[in-house]
């Protein structure tokens, strides 16, 4: 290895000095057009699934002012290749990780994003149009103190004292799918909303207790709620395009870890449901 770094340091050194080369510029730079102030950050979790990513940022790419980042975990070489070769735009970025999974992964991946508004997303989302995101936008202005809006479920937070465990169910209300918007006590992804100023002046992180999957978007939600800021729900229009790549491979790994977090939901939040139930009430209240 010692003399790989030496052969190397010898030919770099006459590169410099002999090689006649393109150099790059500011010119070049700029012309990339990179935008460090976007206004949506598009966020995917993806395993081994690089053809629906790309079908999924092809989309994406039309929406003005945003960057898309791809966190390809643990994915075969073949995948993280084509996904390389894809994300070619200067607003375009893949993290690699060796399967760390969702709570990890997007918990780097929204400090990392730059948008006022976070969209997390997976890689077994069907993306059709772009008129959810622009929706979704004008319900965060409408509601200035909500932090987290879901598409997909809107979710009812139950405590179960017999098994110790704090369960997030199909939202209690059964005409939600009548609905447009309401408020719920948490919300999954995807897609999952975050106004990202309110997630890091009162959330920061997502609970790394929970790692490294199942129930911490529930969780996410519920200290939302006990932070003085409010989850939302609203109807997207969402639908899955094929299986998801995490759920593929780990059906069982799946099973213990929902087992596990629920008695973790149930211990943080037992004591908390009837103040959780009364604030959703009381927020659902003003949109009567």
């Amino acid at each position: 290895m010692k003399v790989k770094l030496l052969l190397e340091k010898v030919y770099w050194a006459l590169a410099k000095r002999t090689r006649v080369k393109k150099q790059k510029s500011y010119e070049g730079w700029l012309a990339k057009g990179y935008n460090n102030t976007p206004d949506i950050s598009f966020i995917i979790q993806s395993h081994n699934k690089s053809n629906s990513v790309i079908h999924t940022v092809k989309q994406l790419r039309k929406y003005p002012k945003a960057e898309i980042i791809v966190m390809d975990d643990g994915s075969t070489p073949d995948h993280t290749k084509r996904l390389v070769n894809f994300l070619d735009g200067a607003n375009e970025f893949l993290i690699r990780a060796n399967d760390l999974y969702e709570n990890v992964m997007y918990d780097k991946a929204i400090r990392f994003a730059n948008g006022t508004y976070l969209v997390l997303l997976q890689d077994d989302d069907e993306i059709v149009g772009l008129d959810w995101v622009d929706k979704a936008i004008a319900y965060f202005r409408q509601y200035p103190d909500m932090a987290i809006l879901g598409g997909f479920n809107g979710l009812d937070f139950t405590i179960y004292e017999e098994e110790k465990w704090g369960v997030a169910d199909l939202y209690k209300n059964k005409d939600i799918s009548e609905k447009e918007f309401l408020f719920v006590h948490a919300v999954n992804r995807a897609p999952m909303f975050i106004h990202k100023p309110l997630y890091m002046q009162h959330l920061k992180h997502i609970r790394f207790s929970f790692a490294p999957f199942q129930c911490d978007d529930t969780e996410l939600c519920l200290r939302a709620w006990l932070s003085g800021l409010k989850v939302g729900w609203y109807n997207a229009g969402f639908r899955s395009l094929m299986a998801g790549g995490m759920r593929i491979w780990n059906n069982e790994f799946t099973r213990t870890q929902e087992q596990r977090n629920k008695r973790q939901l149930y211990d943080l939040y037992k004591d908390h449901i009837i103040q959780l139930n009364g604030l959703v009430e009381e927020a659902n209240k003003s949109l009567s």
